[in-house]
């Protein structure tokens, strides 16, 4: 049987595989990307992804955001493994959070908190990160999504590593307004805490926040869900 052949027949025990090992795997077939062309657009190993596929590797946040990237889709549809819809239309909505009530996506350099991930269809994303990463390269390089950003430093002091500019320091009160579009990386300097709120809009950005409304907790122990 050809590699394309073995690739499309599903693996024994399917139903078992994670969401977004199957949404994983769907994209790539419907793009017609072998595993190994995958692996040089994302910047990950063959093995890596084969184990992904497969579920026999944890999904993380990270790697959800660089293949949700590299093969164009929406990162809801990664943690979930169905098509996204948009929250209908209102006016007069608000939504309150209480402190360490909010849903979280952790990952082994990053912890990120969802403020108002109730309320579906936003215009922007509002995220408490605590930025643990002291180099790019702990991070795996830098990455990017559709829209702009706004980064507000409340503790700590910490830089923005970009494409396009030098790394630039940034300390509690301190603020920048950038194009998400460029890749861009948070990377901690000090050594007590640093903790940054992030307010993204975009389309890309918002499918993760709709991904948290649904209580889905992304670990290095994989994608499960917490309520």
């Amino acid at each position: 049987m050809s590699e394309k052949g073995r690739q499309a027949a599903a693996p024994a025990g399917a139903g078992e595989i994670p969401a977004p090992s199957r949404a994983l795997r769907n994209a790539r077939l419907a793009r017609g990307l072998s595993l190994r062309a995958l692996s040089a657009r994302v910047g990950m190993p063959y093995s890596t992804l084969s184990k992904l596929e497969n579920g026999k590797m944890a999904m993380t946040y990270d790697k959800l955001i660089r293949l949700a990237q590299g093969l164009g889709i929406d990162i809801e549809d990664m943690v979930t493994g169905t098509p996204h819809s948009a929250g209908p239309a209102a006016v007069g909505r608000r939504s309150i959070s209480r402190a360490g009530k909010e849903p979280e996506a952790e990952s082994e350099r990053h912890e990120h908190f969802y403020p108002a991930a109730d309320l579906l269809g936003k215009m922007m994303i509002p995220i408490i990160i605590h930025v643990r990463a002291r180099s790019v390269d702990e991070l795996g390089g830098l990455v990017r999504h559709a829209g702009e950003e706004f980064l507000y430093v409340l503790r700590g002091t910490m830089e923005l590593h970009s494409d396009l500019y030098a790394p630039l320091p940034l300390g509690p009160g301190d603020s920048v307004y950038f194009d998400s579009a460029m890749a861009h990386a948070y990377v901690k300097t000090s050594e007590e805490p640093c903790t940054v709120l992030s307010v993204c809009a975009g389309s890309g950005i918002q499918q993760l926040a709709g991904a948290a409304g649904k209580s889905w907790r992304l670990t290095e122990e994989g994608v499960t869900a917490i309520g």
